[in-house]
């Protein structure tokens, strides 16, 4: 749509002026299955994903096509989606049906559909923008066709296709090749986390820094920090020094859950297993407070950390988008700083750490280690490692969900403190390095989207390839166009004509009964009996439907499995 000069031989136009006709499509009843038992690929708009598809996902019999706005065009016909999926465009290599979303494009003598394949695509959003609906956005035909166009000579044309299909090919094998990299990044996290607790990642070091103590006395030590911090807490609300307190302080406590041994593999020497709850605490946050979403709660200072929170942060949640106030705060409960949060509901174990006090709901377990010999960073790659098997095991009522009692008994590597922290860093390092190539490979796919748009603007504009002033001018193929649709429109005006004034009388049913009844063999189809019985096509579709209408018909319609396709059969007197 350039305002510049016209390149030598280009002529400006609209879309209509190259087109002989647009042909609309349907689709047949879905109450008849035989109708979807056909070979005739039959396309929608989830069909576009290549530019020129060799099949579609469902096909339809001649039937169908038959009883139905469905009609089979050419093989290589341009269609368009004008509704659903606007602006889309494929050729397909094979004779096909379309639905009612597509458009076919029939182009005149001399205009290359690869060309106008490519010049939609340019034209995409262009097209997008001259929707209108309220449901879903359609172009109308008449816009359709108004589109302006920069016409080159027809063998111009063709060579500008030449030429895009071979960049495009170029660029759709680089960006296949970037998605497939980015693809494979996610595999090779989990594979970093799955090497990391089972001391794969970190099997050299340990050879050369063997373990001071076993994992029995590693867990032991844990345990009696964990004992000895929850005795801290409980002075702190309870006082010391009297019997009372005595008996309060040994009443309340209560061991963890010990891990399951049962099919447990071998840890390397110095590691030990353990459940969540033996190296720390965990407890569901609090939003205790019906109707949650009231008012009155939110708006104050203090954060409001919620599960989309933790599916969006990249390791720590340093910032929200909702706040509690005092009225919040009272109904709920505040974590300090360094608490890992682990979703329990809708999304299975995703996890994230607080990088300030914060509060969450009850749809959030938090964990706060029990020892100096626990690093929440540790435990919460070991989280991620295991998310997927959490998610996939999660019970299912409403949506999936786990409790607390499944966390508190989950079972974890737990290996020394140092061999903990060089496990965080090395991740560290590795996920870094994953992230930066993330990026890069999101930078190359915006570059090649950026440098195909470039390729079809300087296509259209005329700048890709030097003219060739040998080339025939565009205007005389538009004239020679424009005498094709003159002679095409009277062609369809006397089928119509034709159509319209066709009836079925008592000689073309009785010279179809006889065809019939002379045969050697008792099963047809449409087209079988079309070539042997020279009636008009509508003339003939009647008569046979007027035949099965009667009350000891010839002939009975049936699906045939041999062929896929619904026939004709003779009924023996």
């Amino acid at each position: 749509m350039s305002n510049t000069k016209l390149p030598l031989g280009w002529i400006k136009t609209h879309l209509g002026n190259v087109l002989l006709d647009i042909v609309g499509g349907g689709t047949p009843s879905r109450r008849i299955p035989e109708y979807y038992q056909g070979n005739i690929p039959w396309f929608t708009v989830k069909d576009m994903k290549t530019l020129k598809p060799s099949d579609s996902e469902e096909h339809i019999s001649d039937v169908a096509v038959a009883q139905s706005a469905a009609q089979v065009i050419p093989a290589n016909t341009l269609i368009v989606a004008t509704r659903i999926g606007l602006g889309k465009a494929i050729r397909p290599t094979v004779p096909c049906a379309i639905n009612q979303d597509l458009k076919a494009l029939i182009v005149g003598s001399g205009m290359d559909s690869d060309f106008l394949l490519y010049w939609i695509m340019a034209n995409e959003k262009v097209i997008q923008g001259l929707g209108s609906g309220t449901t879903v956005s359609g172009i109308r035909l008449d816009t359709l066709r108004k589109l302006p166009l920069q016409l080159p000579p027809s063998a111009e044309q063709a060579r500008i296709a030449e030429k895009l299909e071979e960049l495009m090919s170029d660029l759709d094998s680089a960006e296949q090749a970037l998605k497939s990299a980015s693809q494979k990044i996610p595999q090779y996290r989990h594979s970093l986390l799955l090497s990391a607790i089972s001391g794969e990642l970190t099997a050299t070091w340990r050879n050369q820094n063997g373990p001071s103590e076993s994992g029995i006395q590693l867990l032991e030590r844990i345990l009696a920090q964990r004992r000895a911090r929850w005795q801290k807490m409980q002075e702190a609300v309870y006082g010391t020094g009297d019997a009372k307190s005595s008996y309060k302080l040994n009443k309340k406590y209560s061991e963890p859950d010990e891990p399951e041994t049962a099919q447990i593999p071998n840890l390397p020497t110095g590691w030990a297993w353990a459940t969540l709850s033996q190296i720390g605490w965990l407890d569901r946050g609090r939003s205790r407070h019906r109707p949650r979403n009231s008012p009155h709660l939110y708006g104050g200072p203090y954060p409001f950390v919620q599960t989309g929170d933790i599916r969006q942060a990249d390791t720590f949640i340093s910032k929200v988008e909702t706040t509690y106030s005092e009225a919040g705060l009272e109904q709920s409960r505040i974590w300090p700083s360094g608490t890992l949060c682990i979703t329990i509901a809708a999304n299975i174990g995703k996890t994230a750490i607080l990088s300030m006090d914060a509060c969450f709901p009850d749809s959030v377990v938090g964990f706060l280690p029990g020892a100096d010999e626990v690093s929440v960073r540790y435990v919460e790659y070991f989280m991620r490692a295991i998310q997927p098997k959490l998610e996939d095991e999660a019970p299912a009522t409403a949506q999936k969900n786990i409790n607390l009692s499944i966390l508190n008994k989950l079972s974890l590597p737990v290996p020394p403190i140092a061999e903990q922290n060089l496990i965080v860093d090395t991740l560290d390092e590795h996920f870094a390095t994953a992230l930066n190539q993330e990026k890069a490979i999101e930078f190359s796919l915006r570059q090649s989207a950026a440098q195909r748009k470039n390729i079809l603007k300087s296509a259209f504009e005329g700048t890709l390839l030097a003219q060739d002033p040998n080339d025939e001018n565009a205007s005389l193929l538009l004239q020679k166009i424009g005498n094709e649709q003159i002679a095409y429109q009277k062609k369809i005006l006397a089928l119509r004509r034709d159509k319209e004034t066709a009836v079925v009388d008592r000689d073309i049913k009785e010279l179809l009964r006889t065809w019939i009844l002379q045969q050697d063999k008792d099963e047809f189809s449409f087209d079988e009996i079309s070539k042997s019985v020279l009636i008009e096509y509508d003339a003939l579709k009647d008569a046979m439907f007027d035949l099965l209408g009667e009350a000891n018909a010839p002939i009975v319609q049936h699906f045939s499995k041999s062929t896929q396709s619904m026939k004709f059969k003779r009924v023996n007197a």
